[in-house]
């Protein structure tokens, strides 16, 4: 039978065994610092290319990671703009588009491919990969650049790449210090050494030991959040985890058994775990984002579902995306950690 033991989350000695995962994601602002400094030249250069040549008619992003950055570009892109995350590109896509790719592994031969395919057709080319890997070795064409990306961080690969949009106008403000330094602060609020009462990825990996999370974000980067933190639940504990819009979720909620103090949720034939809405909350101040939320947690507090919430003080989007994702990420490692078997 497996059973929570938050003694765990304080215990120097359980803590040590997890000292690599945690230290990996403690060092999350100084990947970012390390991928936008070794990016710099080839950035530069890629922005003075840009200048040479018109506004591009549309921006595709290619590659199984696009979905990030659909989320950030979609709402604010000047041109059309599209995520296109399969091994190809749209069959419009040509000399008159900006192709761009998150690849930080580097290896994935559809990505590859598809970056082949651009420059085939002549698009200008910008591609976040280590070089020297199998995607660096198909960015090669008049128009065509790799910005480095040694770390294999997806979100450092992602601020790098949205940076260079910035700068040739084709994406919001992204402030990679920001980013990283708000990833320095979930990892100083959230570390291993802050105790338990005043940890709130401790708190909430308590609050998620018995219980299914159903995991929210209202703006669209806060629901890429919750989804990725959901996924972290799941690999974490090898649970059910999920996230949804709020009409997806409403129903989970409405349909939990009243709360019986004497019920126990793993004994054979029980009601089985109950829910605990988990709200990613961004600081959205969008009118359907706040009547969303506002209907997910009454729902709740009518079922006696309990809430937990995480908040985030980052002065832009992408650095609020972070730290929630960071903040869930450290929560999934306590669960974890605190998961034991008899």
């Amino acid at each position: 039978m497996t059973w929570f033991d938050e003694a765990r989350l304080d215990d120097e000695s359980a803590l040590g065994t997890m000292d690599m995962r945690l230290r990996h994601l403690a060092e999350s602002g100084s990947r970012v610092r390390r991928e936008v400094g070794d990016a710099a030249e080839a950035a530069d250069s890629a922005v003075e290319r840009a200048r040479e040549l018109d506004r591009p008619r549309a921006v595709v992003a290619a590659g199984p990671d696009s979905r990030l950055l659909r989320a950030v570009l979609e709402p604010w892109c000047p041109v059309p703009f599209v995520a296109w995350p399969g091994p190809a590109l749209p069959g419009w896509a040509g000399s008159l588009d900006l192709v761009i790719v998150l690849a930080p592994d580097g290896s994935d031969s559809g990505t590859a491919s598809a970056v082949a395919e651009a420059v085939r057709r002549g698009c200008q080319v910008v591609v976040a990969c280590p070089p020297g890997s199998l995607v660096a070795e198909h960015t090669v064409g008049r128009y065509a650049t790799v910005l480095p990306s040694t770390t294999g961080d997806q979100l450092a690969a992602a601020v790098v790449m949205l940076s260079y949009l910035h700068r040739v106008q084709l994406g919001p403000e992204t402030a990679p210090d920001a980013v990283a330094d708000a990833l320095d602060q979930v990892a100083i609020d959230c570390g291993p050494r802050k105790d338990l009462a005043v940890n709130e990825a401790k708190m909430l990996a308590i609050a998620l030991a018995d219980a299914t999370p159903i995991v929210w974000g209202g703006s669209v980067l806060a629901a890429r959040a919750a989804r990725r933190v959901a996924e972290q639940v799941r690999r974490a504990s090898g649970r059910t985890a999920i996230a949804g819009d709020a009409e997806h979720l409403l129903p989970v909620i409405e349909a939990a058994r009243p709360r019986d103090v004497f019920d126990d949720p793993f004994a054979e034939g029980g009601a089985g775990p109950r829910p605990v809405l988990v709200v990613l909350d961004d600081g959205s101040e969008d009118a359907t984002v706040r009547e969303q939320r506002g209907r997910l947690q009454a729902t709740a507090a009518e079922r006696g579902v309990r809430v937990e919430t995480l908040t985030t003080e980052a002065p832009t989007e992408v650095a609020r995306y972070a730290s929630l994702l960071l903040s869930g990420t450290y929560a999934a490692e306590y669960l974890r950690l605190g998961l034991v078997e008899d």
